[in-house]
């Protein structure tokens, strides 16, 4: 996935570098926390830098879950274990948290409210002082509540606090040897699902083996939204000539056995939070 982003990075500004000597402060002032650790390019970022900031008071966590897919949990397992991160894995179930399941638009809430008070708890057992997440500058551009749980729940955002954008952490990262600096956003399951539909495991499921399909083919960035009996396929604007041409019929018929009786592809290509175009005026009213 390198040719994504190696025509962004350029060099380290100076911006840049004061941003991290900002980050590095703040760690050291906080003197422990726990990291909310998905294995994804700006947790990797944040609880590399903590750990080299605070050893061993430095703890990320990973939570696992029906919406977490399994390819995922395998890549944060074996990054934690080749940065040398102290590392633990808890199991959590959103879909037992009351308000979750029906998915409103502030599911993330609830989901989160549920993670932080998990990663609190390790934090009170740990005798660590904080909970940390790895919220940058760029997330407060979409709709995000799980921002309310975070405040309510006092969790820090050192990235955010930083003014540090997922640009500038790649070529961090780059810098610091990190193998997620060219890794591909990736988000929730559930986030596949549009709002006021439940959300089910079998769902889950689908969606995570139909992901799980097209990686195989080699297409690293993409989303299979779950319209019912419609799979909405969305990619990168360069990968989408080749589903369209070579890769069609095979994917068409792989993901019919999933379940999936109609198989589109997006021509407007994969994008961050599609699922929030159809809130319109509603999304103003949700606390980021």
């Amino acid at each position: 996935m390198s040719a994504l982003y190696s025509g962004t990075l350029g060099g380290l500004t100076r911006e840049m570098e004061a941003k991290l000597a900002a980050l590095e402060n703040r760690l050291r002032s906080l003197g422990s926390a726990v990291i909310a650790y998905s294995g994804g390019l700006d947790s990797t970022f944040l609880a590399k830098v903590a750990h080299d900031v605070l050893g061993h008071k430095a703890l990320a966590v990973t939570a696992c879950s029906e919406t977490f897919p399994l390819w995922e949990r395998e890549e944060a397992l074996e990054t934690a274990q080749e940065i040398g991160l102290r590392h633990r894995l808890i199991q959590t179930s959103e879909l037992e948290v009351p308000g979750f399941a029906e998915n409103h638009p502030d599911r993330c809430y609830f989901c989160k409210t549920e993670l932080f008070r998990s990663l609190r708890r390790i934090a009170d057992e740990e005798g660590m002082l904080h909970v940390m997440d790895g919220t940058t500058a760029d997330d407060l551009t979409d709709i995000r509540p799980g921002r309310r749980a975070a405040a309510e729940l006092g969790v820090i955002s050192p990235l955010l606090e930083a003014g540090l954008r997922k640009t500038e952490i790649r070529a961090l990262s780059k810098r610091r040897g990190l193998p997620t600096w060219d890794k591909p956003a990736s988000a929730c399951l559930a986030s596949r699902i549009p709002y006021k539909t439940a959300i089910t495991p079998e769902k889950l499921r689908q969606i995570e083996l139909a992901e799980e399909y097209l990686r195989s083919l080699g297409i690293g960035q993409c989303r299979v939204r779950h319209h019912g009996e419609v799979a909405r396929i969305e990619v990168a604007a360069d990968d989408i000539p080749l589903i369209s041409a070579g890769l069609r019929e095979d994917i068409v018929a792989h993901l019919r056995t999933l379940g999936f009786t109609y198989v589109t592809l997006d021509l407007a290509g994969y994008r961050t939070g599609s699922m929030n175009e159809v809130l319109g005026a509603i999304a103003t009213k949700i606390t980021h």
